[in-house]
């Protein structure tokens, strides 16, 4: 589908074929020399996405349904703050600003728990224990799932489970048809700005828009070199479920989405004012109107009343919100709104700097990217530091505190039924999202993964009693904004049961990372609630007496079972197992930090000593399931059995040197039989590649998901687009550089022998320390680690091994 979709989009372009050759030998130059210069001798380039052309609009009509992104939306370039996001394409003629807000889900509260779940289980594992997986699969089939339609398939956009959904578009139609010339378009991401500039008619035209937080404005100014020059017809527009009309000094854009169960749901509300210098703007019908302005500025607003409070979910104060959003935003100057915007914006993206390349970044940011996809020599740095700095722009702009977290694409979508729901899958993708939050520096952007957690407690202990007759809670997964917590429709993918243990392993990195005592002490809860769910499911083999997990799925995958049949439900699969030894060990660690000692905590770690540890089989590779089953699928995207090495740390390339080999093994002949083709899967090879010190097939995982897996804005690709491929890549790149999953701070541990020469400065390690490193020549040449909160760094660079004691809020050298 990717390789398609370049071609269409290249007869789309003024950029074709000859344009696009006559690039690369000037390309080709620059990417290698900039690839082995030292860093210190040309001036550094700009973070931004750059392109000669816009996004096209004049032939996109908006639908309701698409199985794929439209190729066009994956060359707009993203804005958001966290609650309002917009893709911005930037053409000439008619402008579209595709938009989004946080909480824009169909479908509502309902109840999935499956009552006739528990009775099987019993029968299930019998069956399961006696070899009969042909039986145990049908039973499991009929009985462990949900009640109802569950997630429709992932079509759920007109049942309950509802789905995450555009809010719309923002039309700027300048009615012209005339060609331009020195077109321009570009993201900046140290200031969070788009910026469009062309000439046309002789006249010199600009525009910048960005998404501030301060004020929750999307802002958008328009100027012209020219006096007289802007005249433009606006609307807003939606796909369904909508009404704009002009009130006063505003256009009002709003509606009720379907709760899935025919009848109404979230309210929403988006609105859009304007200012003026010189020239006429009226209000009139569904459009705003702009005739010969020399400068125009629009504010844009929206919310919905949707509050992530179970059990109703509603009561924001949508309308009065979005009314004072605007009046607030025009009563200040646009050069104060910009100002506020940047610097609250800088505070979090200016933590982090990566420089692998001194070279001038020449290229226009499609050309660069499809250069390095049609290269023999993949090798450009610069597209390395691009990807890694967009990854922590898109965790800024679509996760912020109090806000919702980011879904499978972030907060930016453009459809009514958006893939997989847009939802929250609980088997590797959120997780994935915030991998890079804390290593990255941008801790504060976990924050509301664990709000989401709260708010599953009370559903999540409901699943638990009804399905298993167990404490704490649980969820399976798939959740979404209404609480969903049952297995899926289909057991095959649905009875993944690990989710809870690995959504809580969240909750220890934040403390390790920050060392923020009151936020362990607030959500231990959480961590202690899903100890208590694995505790009641585990059981005892009855042949070795370890405790198991089951019935379940290693997440997707199948194999062929003893009896000819193929599976996917068994006891004790490897995942679970890791995933369960991870949050007992979680929980032991808080208990400790909180001072707690009973005799839950006892039973805790005499279970944890009990499980079913990592087998390895007798090929040498890690087992995924609990016997020596033969995958179906040798190359399949998952890699769930190797969660103990990455993001976990049961498995290490020091402290368990044969099961991390065994692990290696996995990992090759995975890859070796086509595994990482995904967007997301490609990106866990980065990381698990990055915790076997493995550099160069890191790099080597990095170079596939740039040349296969991502669009012209630097979008992942599962495809369709999925945000999880790019937190991924940016937590690998992180990985490479910078360890701290032991008892040890790793420095360059997996850095690729391409990377000769360069610097970076702000990472995070557990502990509460920051790290800046420099390396010339593939050496480390310079450490700093500052400390926040005060404690003993115990550093790693190959084999030499120092502690240094750091007074809080002190930076040292580390001596090399």
């Amino acid at each position: 589908m990717q390789g398609h979709q370049l071609e269409v989009n290249t007869k789309k372009r003024n950029v074709g074929k000859t344009i696009f050759w006559s690039f690369t030998l000037i390309a080709m130059v620059t990417l290698l020399l900039g690839s082995c210069e030292s860093i210190t001798n040309k001036e550094i380039s700009n973070l931004k996405l750059w392109y000669n052309q816009p996004a096209k609009v004049s032939s996109v009509k908006t639908s309701k349904y698409v199985k794929r992104n439209d190729p066009e939306w994956l060359e707009a370039l993203p804005i958001g703050n966290g609650a309002l996001g917009a893709m911005v394409y930037g053409d000439v003629n008619i402008e579209r600003i595709q938009l989004n807000e946080e909480t824009m889900w169909s479908g509502s509260p309902d109840d999935n728990d499956n009552p006739v779940a528990l009775e099987a289980q019993a029968k299930i594992r019998k069956l399961l224990f006696e070899g009969k997986y042909k039986e145990a699969t049908a039973l499991t089939r009929l009985t462990q799932v949900c009640k109802g339609v569950g997630t429709g398939h992932g079509k759920g956009a007109n049942a309950p489970f509802g789905c995450y959904q555009t809010l719309g578009d923002l039309w700027l139609d300048f009615e012209k048809e005339s060609t331009y010339q020195n077109y321009h378009r570009e993201l900046d991401m140290e200031n969070a700005v788009v910026r469009v500039s062309y000439t046309q008619e002789g006249v010199n035209y600009k525009r910048e828009l960005f998404i501030s937080h301060p004020d929750q404005l999307m802002v958008v100014k328009l100027t012209a070199d020219k006096p007289g020059s802007i005249s433009f017809k606006s609307t807003l527009t939606r796909p369904e479920n909508f009404k704009t009309i002009a009130k006063k000094d505003q256009l009002v854009m709003q509606g009720t989405l379907s709760n899935g169960k025919g009848g109404k749901g979230l309210q929403y509300m988006t609105r859009l004012s304007a200012i003026n210098k010189n020239g006429t703007i009226s209000y009139k019908d569904s459009n705003l109107i702009v005739k010969n302005a020399d400068e125009v500025i629009l504010y844009l607003t929206a919310s919905t009343n949707y509050i992530l409070d179970h059990p109703n979910y509603v009561g924001r104060p949508y309308q009065s919100l979005t009314a004072e959003n605007i009046k607030l935003g025009k009563e200040q100057s646009y050069d104060q709104i910009l100002k506020s915007h940047i610097k609250e914006y800088k505070k979090y993206f200016n933590r982090v700097s990566l420089q692998l390349t001194s070279s001038l970044d020449t290229i226009p940011t499609d050309i660069r990217l499809n250069l390095f996809k049609e290269s023999s020599v993949k090798s450009d740095l610069h597209l390395v530091e691009l990807l890694y700095q967009y990854g922590r722009y898109l965790l800024i702009s679509s996760s912020r505190p109090g806000t919702m977290p980011a879904n499978l694409q972030g907060i930016w979508a453009n459809q009514i039924q958006t893939p997989w729901n847009g939802d929250y899958h609980t088997d590797v993708n959120v997780q994935m999202n915030y991998w890079l939050a804390e290593v990255a520096n941008l801790g504060e952007m976990h924050l509301p993964l664990f709000d989401l957690m709260e708010s599953i407690q009370k559903p999540g202990a409901k699943t638990a009693k009804i399905h298993y007759n167990a404490k704490g809670w649980v969820v399976h997964p798939v959740t979404n904004v209404w609480g969903f917590t049952s297995p899926g429709e289909k057991s095959d993918w649905g009875m993944h049961v690990g989710g809870g243990a690995w959504l809580t392993t969240h909750i220890m990195e934040h403390y390790d990372f920050s060392l923020d005592k009151e936020f362990l002490k607030e959500r231990f809860p959480i961590l202690k609630g899903s100890t208590e769910f694995y505790m009641d499911w585990l059981i005892p083999d009855p042949i070795t007496d370890k405790l198991i997990s089951g019935p379940s799925v290693s997440p997707e995958n199948k194999f062929i079972a003893p009896d000819g049949s193929i599976s996917k439900i068994c006891m004790a699969p490897a995942h679970d197992q890791q995933v369960i030894w991870q949050l007992f060990q979680n929980y032991i660690d808080a208990a400790k930090v909180l001072g707690i000692d009973d005799d839950f905590l006892i039973d805790v770690q005499k279970a944890q000593s009990q499980l079913q540890g990592p087998k390895i089989g007798k090929d040498g590779r890690l087992l995924e399931w609990n016997e020596e089953f033969e995958e179906v699928e040798k190359g399949h995207r998952h890699i769930s059995h190797l969660f103990a090495l990455h993001p976990g740390f049961q498995i290490d390339i020091v402290k368990t040197p044969k099961l991390a080999l065994a692990a290696k093994k996995s990992l090759d002949f995975r890859v070796k039989n086509g595994g990482g083709h995904t967007g997301w899967s490609s990106a866990w090879l980065i990381n698990q590649y990055a915790r076997l010190g493995e550099g160069d097939n890191a790099e080597k995982s990095l170079n596939i998901l740039l040349t296969k897996r991502i669009s012209n804005n630097l979008f992942g690709q599962h495809p369709p687009f999925q945000i999880d491929a790019n937190f991924g890549a940016t937590a690998g790149i992180s990985e490479m550089l910078l360890q701290s999953h032991t008892d040890e701070i790793r420095l360059l541990p997996a850095l690729p022998s391409q990377w000769k020469n360069g610097e970076v400065k702000g990472l995070c390690a557990r502990g509460g320390f920051v790290v800046d490193l420099k390396w010339e020549a593939g050496e480390l040449v310079n450490a700093h680690i500052y400390s926040k909160k005060g404690g003993v760094a115990k550093v790693k660079y190959k084999n030499k091994i120092i502690s240094i004691d750091i007074v809080a809020g002190d930076s040292v050298s580390v001596p090399l």
